[in-house]
C-alpha cells in the first residue's frame, strides 16, 4: 500500500488537476491512502473533502514581494510550516509528495527533500509559478501541460483532466448535449466560455454580435458565468446559461470555441480537438498568453488580445474563419495532435517512477 501526500491549492487550476489526480490513484488502487494538503482560505477547503480526500492545513503563506512588516515574519513561519509537513509526512507514513503549485506547496517541496522522501510536480500552466520553480531544484520528476514550458528537468505529460472529460465519446454523447441545451440538429455551435466566474468582455462582445454570427449559419452556446449582468434575449438560436455542470456535453457539442485561455480550458479544447479563438485575460502576468501558444503555434487555435475583442473584430476574422469548412477541419486535427487525453496516466506513470527510484 502506497500513501500519498498531493499538494496544492488555491484557485481551481491548481485543484482539479490534483483532485484527477487524486481520483486515479484510488481508481487504480482501491488501498492507495490519498491525503491532501492545503490551506482553510483556499478552493481545496471544500472541494477535498466533497470527494472524499483528507485534508491536511498549514497556514497560507504567500511569498512576499515588497519588504515590509509581514515580510520580515515570512522566514520564521514558513520554517515553521515546513516542520509541520515533515510531522505529517512522518504521522501519515508518506510515500512520496506530488505538488501541484500554490500556496501550499512550497513548504511541501522542503519538506519531502527533508524527510527524504520522493517528490514529483506537475505544473499546469505554461508560465511556470514561483512555488513549482523552487520545487524543480529538488527533483527530477517534473510533468508539465504544455510542450512550451520551461520548467527544470520536466517533460511532457499533458493535463490531468476530470475522468468525465478524458472518457468523453463526443460522436456518442452530441445528440444528448442538444436535448439538454435545446440545441438545432442542423446548425454548427459555437462555444462560448469565460471560465467560472465569466468574462465580462468576451461575454459583451458575444452578446452584441450575436446576430452576426446565427446569420452566418451558427448557433451559440454561451455560458456567461454567475457574476454577468446580461439578461438572456430569447433570441433563437442563442442559448445563454450562467453556469454549466454538465460541461462535457458543452464541449461534445462544440464546433468552434470562443473562451479565455486558463490552463485547463486550452487543454480540454486541445485534448477534444475543438477549434478555438482565444481570448487571454488581460490582467496579470500573461500566463493565459502562453498557455494558447502551443495550440496557437500547432495551427489549431488563434489568439486576438482583449482589446481587439470587439464585434468588429467577429465580422472581419471570427467569421470568415468559422465558416471556412476547410481550415476549421484542419484546426481541429491540429488541436487534437497537440492535446491529449493521458495527462493522468502519464502522471500517473512519473509517479511511480519516483517511487520506484527510491525503493531501488
Amino acid at each position: 500500500m502506497t500513501n500519498y501526500l498531493l499538494a496544492g491549492g488555491g484557485t481551481a487550476g491548481h485543484v482539479n488537476p490534483l483532485l484527477a489526480i487524486a481520483d486515479a490513484i484510488t481508481e487504480r488502487d482501491s488501498d492507495a491512502r490519498v491525503f491532501v494538503l492545503g490551506t482553510k482560505e483556499g478552493l481545496e477547503a471544500r472541494l477535498v473533502p466533497e470527494r472524499g480526500y483528507e485534508l491536511l492545513t498549514i497556514e497560507k503563506l504567500p511569498f512576499p514581494r515588497r519588504v515590509n512588516r509581514s515580510a520580515f515574519s515570512f522566514a520564521p513561519r514558513f520554517s515553521a510550516a515546513v516542520r509541520n509537513v515533515v510531522d505529517m509526512i512522518s504521522t501519515h507514513q508518506i510515500d512520496v509528495v506530488v505538488g501541484f503549485g500554490g500556496y501550499a506547496s512550497a513548504p511541501a517541496y522542503l519538506a519531502a527533500r527533508r524527510a527524504k522522501v520522493p517528490l514529483v510536480l506537475h505544473e499546469a500552466n505554461a508560465k511556470p509559478g514561483l512555488a513549482n520553480r523552487l520545487g524543480a531544484r529538488y527533483t527530477r520528476f517534473v510533468g508539465v501541460a504544455f510542450h512550451g514550458t520551461r520548467l527544470r528537468n520536466s517533460r511532457f505529460v499533458g493535463m490531468p483532466l476530470r475522468r468525465e472529460i478524458e472518457r468523453l465519446d463526443r460522436d456518442a454523447a452530441r445528440r444528448e448535449a442538444r436535448d439538454v441545451f435545446d440545441l438545432a440538429d442542423d446548425r454548427p455551435t459555437l462555444l462560448v466560455t469565460g471560465g467560472s466566474l465569466g468574462a465580462r468582455k468576451v461575454n459583451r462582445t458575444i452578446y452584441d454580435s450575436r446576430d452576426m454570427i446565427i446569420d452566418a449559419g451558427f448557433q451559440i452556446l454561451h455560458i456567461t458565468g454567475d457574476k454577468s449582468d446580461l439578461t438572456d434575449p430569447g433570441t433563437r438560436h442563442y442559448r445563454m446559461a450562467p453556469y454549466c455542470d454538465r460541461m462535457d456535453l458543452a464541449l461534445a457539442v462544440a464546433d468552434f470555441a470562443v473562451s479565455r485561455a486558463g490552463a485547463a480550458t486550452v487543454s480540454e479544447l486541445s485534448a477534444l480537438g475543438i477549434p478555438a479563438a482565444y481570448v487571454p485575460y488581460p490582467v496579470g502576468n500573461g500566463e493565459q498568453r502562453y498557455n494558447a501558444a502551443d495550440a496557437v503555434n500547432a495551427g489549431g487555435a488563434v489568439i486576438v488580445l482583449d482589446a481587439k475583442f470587439t464585434p468588429e473584430w467577429i465580422s472581419s476574422s471570427l467569421i470568415p474563419l468559422m465558416t471556412d469548412r476547410m481550415r476549421v477541419q484542419d484546426m481541429a486535427v491540429q488541436s487534437r495532435l497537440m492535446g491529449t487525453l493521458e495527462g493522468s496516466s502519464r502522471m500517473l506513470t512519473l509517479i511511480d517512477e519516483a517511487v520506484g527510484s527510491s525503493s531501488s
